[in-house]
């Protein structure tokens, strides 16, 4: 028989008969001209996704990726998956302001939400300490507030697993899983996390149409009277530098600069996506809004002009950093925000839990 073709058929067997953690010398050896390139789909307007030339997107390492975040076994004592803090339902972030690992302990940010992390290019984390998405992937194993994990024991329960030593040799034509495959097989499904369906991007590709509030809100987002879009984007909605927003009076997180000792990037963090912003509160590094409207009038009347390196951009408008906002300002920006909602990247089958 051509081993090939009914490589996924003796695959299917083996998953249903071996039991999680139990060791089985089961090998299944793989015709690598099985392995399948992955069609990303990127939305209209988007650029193209820098795809690491170490680590290209295949079905297959997707498919690996999608059940490893998903899996419990990646923590200490098997009871957290990378899923228990970026929920889908939330935007892939954390609806809790700071997120509780698998001990008790409590983190001090909030979760970031997982949206076209692809593109974030050399900045990971609210403090742009990871400088590639493998990288990023690595960190929560073994984060002592997080999954609480050592890469040895965590290898030893993927290794003594025949479902994923079947899932590694398709997917990366290996027998002996390491931490580096655990890691490109997770980055390969958090790529593919791409939303770009909202009704916003629905309004820019002439496919519908805003409502007279949402106008109004999408006029302060990009023009001086907002001037939103400097730090978060246009047509992605994305930051791509690190910014002080003025949060901090005193820094009680010092962000970019406490990670890489610059004292010039103190106060600093990522900016974050604003894609399905209506799902992923609570808001800010540190989680200290709960609502939009707190986070809009924030901007409009909270910031503070004298913290540590402030953006230009926060104070360019006024000395003292206000908007000056109406009530009617407040309300359409926030109508605006809510049709970067996309439902569709929400609801998609292909991102959930796969058992």
């Amino acid at each position: 028989m051509n081993l090939s073709s009914y490589t996924w058929l003796f695959l299917f067997g083996i998953a249903l008969s071996v039991t999680s953690c139990k060791p089985d010398a089961e090998t299944v050896y793989v015709d690598q001209e099985a392995v399948t390139p992955y069609d990303l789909k990127i939305p209209q307007g988007f650029f193209p996704m820098p795809i690491p030339d170490d680590n290209p997107m295949t079905v297959q390492g997707v498919e690996l990726g999608r059940e490893l975040f998903y899996d419990k076994r990646l923590s200490g004592d098997n009871t957290q998956a990378c899923a228990t803090c970026h929920l889908a339902t939330s935007a892939f972030s954390d609806s809790d302001r700071f997120s509780t690992g698998i001990d008790g302990s409590v983190g001090d940010r909030n979760a970031m939400a997982i949206v076209n992390l692809g593109w974030s290019y050399d900045s990971f984390f609210w403090d742009g300490r990871a400088k590639t998405l493998e990288e990023q992937a690595l960190g929560p194993v073994t984060n002592p507030v997080e999954m609480n994990a050592t890469w040895p024991e965590v290898l030893d329960k993927l290794n003594s697993d025949a479902f994923y030593r079947n899932k590694f040799k398709i997917a990366f034509d290996i027998d002996v899983i390491d931490s580096l495959d655990v890691a490109k097989a997770i980055s390969q499904f958090e790529r593919t996390l791409i939303s770009g369906n909202s009704k916003f991007d629905k309004v820019r590709a002439q496919q519908d149409s805003f409502t007279a509030s949402e106008k109004r809100g999408s006029d302060i987002f990009f023009d001086e009277k907002g001037d939103c879009f400097h730090c978060h984007g246009t047509q992605m909605t994305m930051g791509f530098k690190d910014r002080n927003n003025g949060l901090q009076q005193t820094m009680v997180d010092e962000g970019v600069g406490g990670a890489n000792g610059n004292p010039n990037d103190i106060g600093k963090f990522k900016a974050p996506t604003l894609r399905n912003i209506e799902l992923s509160g609570p808001y800010m590094h540190d989680g200290r809004f709960e609502t939009l409207e707190e986070v809009i009038e924030f901007y409009n009347s909270g910031v503070n002009v004298n913290s540590p390196n402030i953006d230009p951009i926060m104070t360019k408008n006024d000395t003292d950093g206000k908007r000056n906002f109406t009530q009617q300002d407040k309300d359409d920006l926030k109508a605006f925000l809510l049709t970067l909602t996309d439902l569709e990247f929400i609801e998609n089958p292909e991102f959930q839990d796969p058992n």
